[in-house]
């Protein structure tokens, strides 16, 4: 049975995150852009890091350039416009793909276990939003028009 814990992705500085070291922990995943309608939701994004960080819960931002090329940047630009424009200080890592043939195979099991809006496995936009329990399992889907605020009863659920 595969949870989040079989993956390894990378992370903004090039290093290696062996994803078992989250196991135990509640986590929201989701793929940011910097230059898109939904990118004031680092807002608050950082907000439920902060709140809940205390009690084993991270968020993890997956920046992506799939949409509307609305995240250009390398990943050290990227990281200095979260931090001075929204003061995030939630992971990130490295850009990816999530939909296509050079997928994050994160974002294809993802997908896989949660489906979107009529039995769809794309991500449709950025800040899609995967919510994974401290079993490693998806145990929620939300989409970009889904505010975090909106997510923190159910973080608090699993909490």
């Amino acid at each position: 049975m595969t949870t989040i814990a079989d993956f390894t992705v990378t992370t903004n500085r090039g290093e290696s995150l062996d994803m078992s070291t989250k196991h135990g922990k509640v986590l929201l995943v989701v793929n940011t852009a910097s230059k898109c309608g939904f990118t004031p939701q680092y807002d608050g994004l950082e907000e439920l890091f902060q709140q809940f960080k205390d009690q084993d819960f991270e968020v993890l931002g997956f920046p992506c350039n799939q949409f509307g090329a609305q995240e250009p940047g390398n990943a050290d630009e990227i990281a200095e416009f979260c931090k001075v424009n929204f003061g995030v200080t939630f992971p990130l890592m490295k850009k990816v793909d999530v939909n296509g043939p050079d997928a994050s195979p994160l974002y294809d099991w993802m997908k896989s276990e949660k489906k979107g809006l009529m039995g769809s496995t794309s991500v449709k936009w950025n800040f899609t939003k995967f919510l994974i329990n401290r079993e490693g399992k998806v145990v929620k889907r939300y989409g970009p028009q889904d505010a975090p605020a909106g997510i923190a009863k159910d973080i608090a659920k699993l909490l």
